[in-house]
């Protein structure tokens, strides 16, 4: 009698939509690599990708190949399991982080409103920080697995980083909390449409948080993690096969996740900028205006990953210490600061 109470209608809307999110994170990680060649070549006066398919347009394709194609190598003396462990947990988390991003307004379809978020949990932002944590145990335990002095250096290296910028990332978004009142994405988008994006009350809080994010995707200037000159391939030097693309992909995924959450958090989310979407859609349609809100979050979330590929080609790398003194003794103590401040100047708006 109970299973004829459950809503299938409303688990199969899940299950499509959570599908079509995964598959769209895979192959925008997968065509990122594509574009970083390119955007590096036009840097660097160069051709990049040309030979498979028309401007080497499938070259993703074939990198993919060669990865499952390749020998699969597991060392004898790493612990298999966890060997096992590691590129799988990176994957998994990477693409958690998409079940709470509000990706457009509810369509209305076949006399029911279908909404583009997964799960609308009133502590989003709580479970974005427990799933992002999460990932410093895929490259601790793929670094340890290995049993390899500098896979393990490099997966410390990691760890650290990623802890440390994730207190100044915590402390910024803290901030932007005090000025929605909830940890509830589809909130924090409302908030934004309603009332002008965060980025402009904020924008101490986005340059903390853009930089955070560039150290917690291991990007250069922080990828110090992959540090091939010091640690010969990173973390990740004793994988092959599609263990090793799983490590690549997770970081291609963290970064377009990453985009997707700055948009969401400073830039507006699925709010399409100059636009009255409510007049939009009395001439067009509600349905219209939601597909051209998510291709407004996607357009804002590719421009971040233009921004990372373009640091990645044009800054050097920093020293350690360096890393760690920025983190610790810079941006805590900003992000600290704009916290405090924002608290003042609400505690002031609303007496």
């Amino acid at each position: 009698m109970y299973l004829l109470q459950i809503n299938w209608w409303f688990i199969l809307e899940k299950f499509i939509l959570v599908g079509f999110i995964v598959s769209l994170c895979l192959f925008i990680a997968m065509y990122t690599t594509y574009f970083e060649r390119k955007i590096a070549a036009w840097l660097q006066d160069r051709r990049g990708p040309n030979r498979a398919g028309p401007l080497g347009i499938l070259q993703p394709l074939a990198d993919g190949g060669k990865l499952f194609f390749k020998e699969e190598i597991i060392p004898i003396s790493s612990s298999k399991f966890l060997f096992v462990l590691g590129p799988s947990l990176a994957i998994i988390t990477a693409t958690l982080t998409s079940a709470v991003i509000p990706w457009s307004t509810s369509l209305h379809w076949f006399g029911r409103d279908i909404s583009l978020q997964v799960a609308d949990i009133n502590i989003g932002i709580l479970y974005i920080f427990a799933v992002v944590s999460l990932g410093v145990y895929g490259i601790m335990i793929g670094g340890w697995a290995s049993n390899n002095k500098f896979s393990l250096l490099a997966a410390i290296r990691g760890a650290s980083q990623m802890i440390s910028y994730e207190l100044a990332m915590g402390l910024t978004l803290i901030a932007v909390l005090l000025m929605t009142g909830s940890l509830q994405m589809s909130v924090i988008v409302q908030n934004q449409v309603e009332n002008g994006w965060h980025v402009i009350y904020q924008p101490i809080g986005f340059i903390i948080f853009f930089i955070c994010a560039l150290a917690e995707c291991n990007r250069t200037p922080f990828d110090l993690p992959e540090a091939e000159n010091e640690l010969n391939f990173g973390y990740h030097q004793e994988y092959s096969s599609m263990k090793l693309g799983f490590y690549l992909f997770a970081e291609y995924v963290n970064m377009f996740m990453s985009g997707v959450l700055m948009a969401t958090l400073f830039f507006g989310g699925y709010d399409i900028p100059f636009v009255n979407e409510a007049s939009l859609a009395e001439s067009i349609g509600a349905n219209w205006v939601a597909i051209l809100g998510f291709a407004a979050l996607l357009a804002k979330s590719f421009f971040f990953l233009f921004v990372f590929i373009w640091i990645r080609w044009t800054i050097p790398r920093f020293r350690y210490d360096q890393l760690m003194n920025l983190g610790w003794k810079k941006l805590i103590p900003l992000a600290l600061a704009n916290m405090v401040i924002t608290a003042v100047v609400m505690l002031l708006l609303n007496k």
